[in-house]
Parts: C-alpha cells; sequence; structure tokens
C-alpha cells in the first residue's frame, strides 16, 4: 500500500551529496562541512565551488572561478530595457523571475533543452545565471527609483558586487563580509520547496532557466522565503518592545502564526540562526538602533517559553538585512541570490543521474460508474 504523506513528509524523494539537514539534531552541512565551519571562514565564491565540484577550492581554483562569474554579470539589453520598462510597484521578486525567464531567450546556443548536452555546456549556464541573478535584483531596485544603472565592476566580489550595484557606490568592508556570511547560511539547505521544484523541472530536460525560475516563484511565497519579509512587518506592527507581550498573547490566544519562529525541518535550534543573531545584535548596536533586536529577542524568549518554539534563520536575517539598509521587499531576492548557489548545484546533480519525477496520487473523488445524462436535463 503506497504511503500518502501531504507535502512529502517524511519521504526520501532523491539522494544527494550536497547538503545534509539533520532536523532533529539541529544540524546543517555542505559536502561534509558544518555551517559552523563555514560561515565566517570561506567565501560565498567558495561555497559556491563545493557545491558545484563536491570541494573547496584551491587559490588558483577560486580566482578562476571569480573571473567566471564576473565575466558573465553583463546583461542583455533586452533585459535592461525589460527591467527599466517594469512597474516601479512590481513585487520584486515578480521582476526576478521574470528576468531570469527571459535570459533564455538571449541564450542562441541551443540552450532550450537539456538533451545531450555536455557538463561544459550545464555549468556555463548555471555559472551565468549565478552572475546575473543580483544584477537584475539591483537593477530593478535602483529603476524603480528612477535612479542609474552602474557598470558592472569585475573586481568585486558577488556581495561586494550587489551592494555596489545597489547603493551605487561601494560598499563598507562590515557590509560586505555580513551579506557574504548571510549568502553563505542561506546557499543551500536539502530538498526544500523551491529545491524540488528545481530538480522536478530540469527532470524533464527542460532548459536551467526554467527550472530557476520555477525556483524563484516557489520562493516567493510567505511559507518559504518570504517569511523574512513578514518578521519586519512583525516587528513593525508592535512598534514597540512594551507592547510585545501583550502582542505575543494575543496573537498566541487568536492562534495566528509569528513569522521566523519554528521550522518545518528542525526541532531545535535552527544552526543558522546563531551566526545571524550575532550580526545583528552587532550591527544593531553600531547604528544606535537596538529597538528591534530587544523586540526580537523577547519575542524568542517568549515562544520558547510559552511553545518550545526556537527562532529560525528567516527570524535574524530580517534584523541584519534591515541593518544593511536593504528594503524589506528586496529580503526574498537576497535569499534567492544566495540559494542560487545551491539550486543550481542540484540541478547539475539532478542532470548528473536523471530520472523524470513522477510521483502518484490518492483519488478522493466520486467512484467510477456514473452515467452522463443529456445536458437538457442536467439541473
Amino acid at each position: 500500500m503506497p504511503i500518502i504523506a501531504k507535502g512529502l513528509e517524511g519521504i526520501i524523494a532523491n539522494s544527494t551529496s550536497l547538503s545534509d539537514v539533520r532536523g532533529e539534531e539541529g544540524t546543517l552541512s555542505y559536502a561534509g562541512y558544518n555551517i559552523n565551519e563555514l560561515a565566517g571562514q570561506v567565501s560565498f565564491e567558495e561555497v559556491i565551488h563545493l557545491l558545484w565540484y563536491g570541494k573547496l577550492p584551491t587559490a588558483a581554483q577560486l580566482l578562476a572561478l571569480h573571473e567566471e562569474l564576473a565575466n558573465q554579470r553583463e546583461l542583455p539589453e533586452g533585459i535592461i530595457h525589460f527591467i527599466l520598462s517594469a512597474p516601479k510597484n512590481a513585487n520584486p521578486m515578480d521582476v526576478l523571475r521574470t528576468g531570469i525567464s527571459m535570459l533564455g531567450l538571449y541564450d542562441t546556443e541551443g540552450a532550450h533543452d537539456l538533451v545531450d548536452k555536455t557538463d561544459a555546456f550545464k555549468h556555463l549556464r548555471a555559472a551565468s545565471i549565478t552572475a546575473k541573478i543580483s544584477v537584475i535584483a539591483a537593477y530593478y531596485h535602483r529603476a524603480r527609483q528612477g535612479k542609474d544603472l552602474p557598470p558592472i565592476n569585475k573586481h568585486l566580489s558577488e556581495a561586494e558586487h550587489f551592494l555596489y550595484l545597489l547603493q551605487g557606490e561601494l560598499p563598507t568592508q562590515e557590509a560586505a563580509e555580513t551579506l557574504d556570511v548571510c549568502y553563505v547560511l542561506h546557499a543551500d539547505h536539502g530538498m526544500n520547496a523551491s529545491t524540488f521544484s528545481s530538480r522536478v523541472t530540469v527532470s524533464t530536460l527542460t532548459d536551467i532557466y526554467s527550472a530557476i525560475t520555477s525556483a524563484i516563484g516557489t520562493l516567493k511565497g510567505p511559507l518559504h522565503g518570504g517569511a523574512n519579509e513578514g518578521v519586519i512587518h512583525m516587528l513593525q506592527e508592535i512598534g514597540e518592545e512594551s507592547h510585545v507581550d501583550a502582542w505575543v498573547t494575543k496573537t498566541l490566544e487568536e492562534k495566528k502564526k509569528i513569522m521566523g519562529i519554528g521550522h518545518r525541518v528542525y526541532k531545535t535550534l535552527d544552526p543558522r540562526a546563531p551566526h545571524l543573531r550575532a550580526m545583528g545584535i552587532q550591527m544593531c548596536e553600531r547604528l544606535g538602533e537596538t529597538k528591534w533586536m530587544k523586540m526580537a529577542e523577547r519575542i524568542a524568549f517568549l515562544m520558547k517559553e510559552k511553545k518550545g518554539l526556537n527562532a529560525n534563520v528567516d527570524f535574524y536575517s530580517a534584523i541584519v538585512y534591515y541593518s544593511l539598509g536593504l528594503p524589506t521587499d528586496m529580503f526574498t531576492p537576497v535569499f534567492s541570490i544566495a540559494r542560487t548557489a545551491g539550486w543550481t548545484a542540484h540541478i547539475l546533480e539532478q542532470l548528473a543521474d536523471n530520472r523524470i519525477y513522477r510521483p502518484l496520487s490518492e483519488y478522493i473523488g466520486p467512484a467510477e460508474g456514473k452515467k452522463v445524462i443529456p445536458i437538457s436535463q442536467r439541473f
């Protein structure tokens, strides 16, 4: 008898050598490296290499990867025109999704499907999308404000380059290093919804652009990547630290969800949360604006006390992004930029030993045997 599990909870859909999420233990590792070993010690580019090739790069390999990504940053003119003409009130995730989809229109080398394509072909597309996604996001934010689009800079890291494009000036070292750690923490996370979406899509041997478009559309949802935006909205709604206790009590009584609390997989502390919490505290103190962190800490304490639930990665990443000066509706696009490393790695892994996904479903409709009644007699 087939096992029925709504949301595929507890079902192993495939094997992977990319990341290991152990919910009961509260651990996360990339290709054998615990996230605590990686965060703050290796760059995002090193993690990209680790996920794509299964090992951390040598100095020469890291330089080659940096050059490859830097050389892929320029956007086709048609996508620049799209960004400039997109509605100024559009959801940035919609623009990002459409921009990535449009990239496939400008790939003239047979990227419409992946039948019989070489590994080099697939890796080049993975690099192209990874390099361009942050440019699309940053350029749209500039365009909707009526600001100029800074020229591509090939000498900056991925984190530095995004902040430079977004703000129109070179970022501080602290800001770039903070975002880089965020990228590392968000790079991959097992068979989450958006990663699964990308693997399902590419398993048909369609193009990589379609697979990443699927992933972005999935990540956009408030139950997935959109949760970090909800955290800031929640804190703004509460307003003051003195209001936290009453707000939490009322929200729990009304059985409403508190954003950034609890996790579908982790039954203990999300291992990424402490890193983001520490960065959030440091940044809030440096800015002299500690209210948001104090409010967040109180919410986390109450939820642990009342419900036994821990704050997750979204809870503290929201405060870090806010402290970096990122607009709230850019939080999920930043998540997308980081997760593209994992999405592309999973796509490459899927293609290496591909089998199209085709799960079963349980039919619960009327029993067979109904007869068609002439349309004139139907009521």
